[in-house]
């Protein structure tokens, strides 16, 4: 069954505390050289049947639309995943 993938992330001058509060506490647990972390979204759609191009504008339309705040947020990649 095929997979739309859609991926959200906040605008770069958008203050992320989820991806700070990971950053900060990624060294208290042994994993170092990271310089700093955003937090994001991934959304699944599967579908039923063949991806075909007017699914994926509908999926590119939905994310911009409804699955991310344009106001805060990018929607970075829709793509099609097999076998997830």
């Amino acid at each position: 069954m095929p997979t739309i993938v859609v991926e959200v992330m906040p605008k770069p001058e958008i203050l992320d505390p989820q991806g700070k509060a990971i950053a900060n506490a990624l060294p208290h647990l042994g994993f170092t050289g990271f310089s700093s972390v955003r937090q994001g979204k991934r959304f699944e759609l599967n579908i039923d049947g063949e991806v075909t191009d007017e699914l994926l504008e509908s999926a590119r339309t939905a994310a911009a639309e409804m699955l991310s705040n344009p106001v805060i947020e990018d929607v970075v990649s829709v793509t099609v995943a097999e076998g997830l």
